[in-house]
């Protein structure tokens, strides 16, 4: 059976966003790691839309960035929308029953599948879904933005956490 992870960047005041502060050298490859041993990733329409960037090569991306691509490429996609008409390679549209989708995708797979984006992990969240929270926290703080728990905290209970480079810890939750 499949373990749901919700993880991402955050500022020490609770706000995701990718424009605003970047991984490390070293943080970007341990995500080039764990791309490469997820069995899936599941997107919410806006979130998909940025990750689509890693579809297309670019001329000035060093080997870490054709890593992380290439591993994103290789993994398939579910992407949660009921404005997309279509998804790109390697991804599938889900429309309806979100709830289904996701239990059967959990039963039908092993391994990690990411959930990527704040707005999506609530509707997880709230039915239940999601085994496990990686908050990986910046020592930046943006006053501003789309939190990480895009509704009430869920209750948690710490598991782990794990200095990942000079400045940034990896705080792992579990649903309490």
């Amino acid at each position: 059976m499949a373990k749901l992870v919700f993880g991402m960047n955050q500022s020490l005041d609770g706000y995701v966003d990718h424009m605003a502060f970047a991984p490390s050298p070293t943080l970007f490859r341990h995500f080039i790691e764990e791309a490469q041993g997820q069995a899936g990733s599941i997107y919410g329409r806006r979130m998909y839309e940025v990750m689509r960037y890693w579809d297309d090569e670019q001329p000035e991306w060093e080997a870490d960035e054709q890593a992380f691509a290439a591993a994103w490429r290789a993994q398939p996609k579910w992407v949660v929308s009921r404005s997309l008409p279509s998804v790109g390679p390697n991804a599938s549209l889900v429309q309806d029953d979100l709830e289904g989708t996701i239990r059967r995708l959990k039963a039908e797979r092993d391994g990690e599948i990411e959930v990527a984006g704040p707005t999506l992990a609530r509707s997880l969240t709230e039915l239940g879904l999601i085994d496990e929270y990686r908050i990986y926290l910046h020592p930046v703080v943006l006053g501003h933005g789309k939190p990480y728990f895009a509704g009430p905290r869920p209750p948690l209970r710490l598991m782990t956490h794990d200095r990942m480079s000079d400045d940034v810890i990896r705080l792992t939750y579990v649903p309490a």
